[in-house]
């Protein structure tokens, strides 16, 4: 249970984007955590037993219908289409994510010197150089958030409001906890999973940024300067997580889109053959059995059918995790967006 200040804000908060959006950590792990193969490989085939169980026992016309060349025809004629689609698509979808590291020179240099500038601001804040390596990278800037949060917290025990002090404390057990369990999920996390964004995900700089203003505020006839310059410096340390952060994101999202693109036209070569091969090889009476109860043209119809809707249920997993992401991140700064948070 969050803490509150005598206004009713909320002083702390939990440790994970879990819960603190109070959604369960199936539906994460599914959207966010798990492996996109393994997210694709479990729809396919949840789609070939349902389809199977359908036809075998809610719908038994189904058996009869799939039988019919007609059918076997339109299904897999309208995959193979589909497919040879998608795949024209994914070419023009790597091409716009290629084409935005593409550029003038002049529009190159901007691009470093503005990752150059930021990256020599961290370093100042920093006080050595800055990493190289995005998990580090993070870590860095939340340890000297840390750093930061406990010196203003021995100034104000020193010298400072009894309530502040209270609100304080509060905050930056919040923040130091918080904070702890973002760096254990950094540490040994490589960029090109989702582990490093993942982490950063549970640092929930935005609202600390919000109470550390109010703090400011609310208790400046408190403040002496050199905690007013505290503050300030916790605030600023806090801030430089979100553009880091989004740093981060925008280039995982350019790594994801192009294994998406990879996976996709992997997916397709199959997806091709195994329409085509329906197409030219099976109809009415090529499968006549039955295996286990269950009717052979049945298994292979839907096999198949599952099989074409691989590079279509990559594109769902992948997309799923990059909307989910967009959409928790669409702020940046102290704006809360979500109900859980307010």
């Amino acid at each position: 249970m969050s803490d509150r200040d005598d206004n009713g804000d909320q002083i702390s908060t939990a440790n994970t984007m879990r819960e603190r959006a109070g959604e369960s950590r199936a539906k994460l792990w599914v959207v966010l955590g798990a492996k996109r193969l393994f997210v694709t490989g479990a729809i396919v085939l949840l789609f070939f037993v349902a389809f199977v169980i359908t036809g075998t026992f809610l719908y038994p016309p189904l058996r009869s219908e799939i039988a019919k060349a007609d059918t076997i025809e339109t299904m897999f004629s309208t995959m193979l289409g589909a497919n040879i689609t998608a795949t024209t698509l994914v070419v023009t979808i790597t091409q716009l994510v290629i084409s935005q590291e593409n550029g003038p020179l002049g529009d190159q240099r901007g691009r470093m010197s503005d990752a150059m500038d930021f990256r020599n601001f961290v370093g100042e804040m920093l006080g050595h150089t800055t990493p190289s390596d995005p998990s580090a990278f993070l870590s860095e800037i939340i340890d000297t958030t840390e750093e930061r949060a406990n010196e203003l917290r021995n100034s104000v025990e020193r010298d400072g409001n009894e309530e502040l002090r209270g609100e304080l404390d509060e905050f930056i057990d919040s923040l130091t906890g918080n904070a702890d369990t973002v760096k254990e999920q950094l540490d040994g996390a490589t960029f090109g999973t989702f582990d490093v964004l993942f982490a950063a995900l549970n640092f929930n700089y935005s609202w600390k940024i919000f109470h550390v203003e109010r703090m400011r505020d609310e208790y400046r006839d408190d403040l002496t300067d050199d905690q007013y310059r505290l503050f300030e410096r916790l605030k600023t340390s806090l801030a430089m997580f979100g553009p880091a952060r989004e740093h981060i994101k925008t280039l995982y999202f350019q790594w994801a889109l192009i294994d998406l693109s990879q996976m996709i036209l992997y997916a397709a070569i199959p997806a091709l053959f195994v329409a085509g091969a329906m197409l030219a090889f099976v109809g009415s009476g090529t499968f006549t059995g039955t295996t286990f109860g269950f009717s052979d043209i049945l298994l292979i119809v839907g096999a198949a059918f599952s099989v074409t809707l691989v590079p279509f249920m990559l594109l769902v997993s992948y997309i799923l995790r990059i909307a989910t992401v967009a959409k928790r991140t669409l702020a940046i700064g102290p704006l809360i967006l979500r109900d859980s948070q307010r």
